[in-house]
């Protein structure tokens, strides 16, 4: 579930996982596998990046990590 907010200012919760598509229109528009579409203030990006910490919440899928002082000798 992610948080987000409505045009009006209100704040609700979206189940991520029933996202089928985003667009941005200017307004941000949500399209639901159902069919519906809600529009809210957050950037598109905004919401992808929400909708993929969901994911990987969901899943315990570790986020990418840079450790502090580790050197990649390969970059």
């Amino acid at each position: 579930m992610i948080k987000l907010t409505r045009l009006n200012g209100e704040q609700f919760v979206l189940n991520a996982d029933m996202i089928r598509y985003v667009e941005s229109r200017p307004d941000t528009f949500i399209t639901l596998e159902g069919g519906d579409s809600v529009v809210v203030r957050e950037p598109m990006d905004v919401v992808i990046e929400l909708a993929v910490e969901y994911q990987q919440r969901k899943y315990m899928i570790p986020a990418p990590q840079k450790p502090f002082g580790v050197v990649d000798p390969y970059s």
